[in-house]
């Protein structure tokens, strides 16, 4: 190999291969949490309707960006975009509920 082949081999990026069976685990618990998803909502669970729908769709959502979008084997400036991103999820969802339970016609 010449040199120039060889240095350009030290600074090509490294690729993850992730083995099909992740990928089918991965789509089976995304199946899974449609599922519960869908026998959550059948059922009354008074004040704990839309929480745990939340819930499940965040676990359904990680998934999806871990392994779909790569986010698992990538650097550490994308994990820093994704958390930042769910940070301000938190924070605008934070703001919403503030804003709607602070809400006059609630007090009737």
């Amino acid at each position: 190999m010449a040199d120039h082949e060889q240095h350009s081999l030290e600074h090509a990026p490294h690729h993850h291969v992730t083995p099909l069976p992740v990928y089918f685990g991965v789509f089976f618990a995304l199946a899974v949490g449609t599922l519960l998803t869908w026998y959550a909502s059948t059922i009354d669970l008074g004040i704990w309707n839309t929480p745990i729908a939340l819930g499940i769709a965040g676990i359904k959502a990680v998934l999806v960006i871990l392994f779909f979008m790569h986010v698992l084997h990538s650097t550490r400036l994308t994990w820093v975009v994704v958390i930042a991103s769910f940070l301000w999820l938190g924070v605008l969802f934070v703001l919403t509920f503030a804003d709607y339970l602070t809400r006059g016609w609630l007090m009737k």
